[in-house]
């Protein structure tokens, strides 16, 4: 491929991942789960035009998305079967969020370039958490998008950290409790605290108790950036302190600090950004947490300073088998 065909297909990008949306939005996978369907068929059952849709469907199928077969019917293909709901890796839930919230901010991406400051909050008039505060619908979504993508790093985690050697691990900011879940069922003599908003607490709750747990986890609300009011050997943090600037990072961190005795832990969970030109996801998610919750990513010495700034001391960077790392820290 030539360099111009090559940027040209990254300029376009977004037809594609639309397209997918508006598939997802429809749940057309879902409709086509039990068979190959014509599009008169899927355009009765989405109340959508038929011409219109035979043509997005044309298009994803051009590049794996769906398939047409012979008699002209579309049916599911290995890359559309997790647009479905239910499908095990489900990414339904993802399309639906970047084709819509997402898709609107990163559409001011210059503007967040510009400013320095996020575009979701020009867009909405608000910060993003505020936003889904408030809309408990997209909030729900939300929640499943952080699922499919974070989900399987729970497992990674507990495959590369050792949590049996805690007596109470607190999740501050553990969202839909889907990761304390995962940890106290390897582990059956660890006790759990989920800390959240009052909010996300209660959407944390049918998780917690389907997962087997809810009676060895402690539900505490609160925000982080007044106190964390809970006592653990462990405060856990996955994915938290990549959504903040360096200062709220720092009121979090004390706040946490505040909360584990001298011999406690403090487990900052991210993914580090990598040094030089390696690729990676996380260059691409820092962007994101410019535009969508102003916060960043950062590497290891930026994290470091962070640590230090909080009064906690950086003492090992944990890798896991995927691109999330366990950034263990203690009081300094």
């Amino acid at each position: 491929m030539n360099n111009v065909l090559a940027l040209k297909q990254m300029i376009t990008g977004y037809w594609t991942s639309q397209a997918i949306y508006v598939a997802a939005k429809l749940e057309l996978a879902d409709k086509l789960a039990s068979g190959p369907k014509s599009v008169a068929e899927l355009a009765k059952a989405t109340s959508t035009d038929e011409g219109a849709l035979f043509r997005m469907l044309r298009a994803l199928s051009s590049v794996g998305v769906f398939t047409q077969q012979a008699d002209g019917k579309f049916a599911l293909s290995p890359l559309a079967d997790p647009l479905r709901k239910n499908a095990e890796d489900s990414q339904w839930a993802m399309a639906v969020m970047m084709g819509e919230e997402h898709f609107s901010a990163w559409g001011e991406l210059l503007y967040s370039i510009q400013t320095g400051q996020g575009s979701f909050r020009k867009v909405y008039g608000e910060g993003v958490f505020d936003y889904l505060g408030k809309h408990p619908e997209q909030a729900a979504v939300f929640d499943a998008a952080m699922t499919s993508i974070h989900g399987k790093e729970t497992a990674l985690m507990a495959d590369a950290y050792d949590f049996s050697q805690f007596g109470t691990l607190c999740d501050v900011g553990g969202g839909n409790g889907s990761t304390i879940a995962t940890i106290l069922q390897r582990n059956p003599k660890l006790k759990g605290v989920l800390f959240d908003l009052p909010h996300v607490v209660e959407r944390a709750k049918p998780n917690l108790s389907a997962a087997g747990v809810l009676a060895r986890c402690e539900l505490v609300s609160g925000s982080f950036f007044e106190q964390v009011n809970v006592t653990a050997d462990a405060i856990m943090m996955r994915h938290i302190i990549h959504d903040w600037d360096d200062a709220k990072c720092i009121t979090i961190l004390k706040n946490c600090r505040a909360a584990i005795g001298p011999n406690g832990k403090v487990l900052v969970v991210e993914s580090v950004v990598p040094t030089g030109n390696e690729p990676g996801f996380v260059k691409w998610l820092d962007l994101t947490m410019l535009v969508i919750p102003e916060g960043k990513e950062r590497t290891e010495s930026e994290y470091r300073e962070l640590f230090a700034a909080a009064g906690l001391k950086l003492q090992r960077v944990v890798h896991t088998a995927g691109e999330l790392d366990i950034l263990e820290a203690v009081p300094a």
